[in-house]
């Protein structure tokens, strides 16, 4: 491998939006996101699948013999 074209790999301090902190590895010592998996609604539950919901009941009308 070459010299001096990587580089370098520190302990890298991510802030959430939400306050949340996490320690990582990365090129960068701090990282500000504004969706962690503690806030997200995919991680959280509270995503509102709606849309899916009425998908089913329209293909269920649909094929309903």
């Amino acid at each position: 491998m070459k010299k001096g074209i990587h580089p370098n790999y520190v302990k890298a301090k991510v802030v959430c939006a939400c306050g949340e902190e996490y320690e990582v590895y990365s090129t960068k010592p701090n990282i500000m996101v504004e969706i962690c998996k503690k806030c997200s609604p995919i991680f959280t539950g509270t995503e509102e699948r709606k849309a899916v919901i009425g998908q089913i009941e329209k293909f269920k009308r649909k094929y309903k013999k």
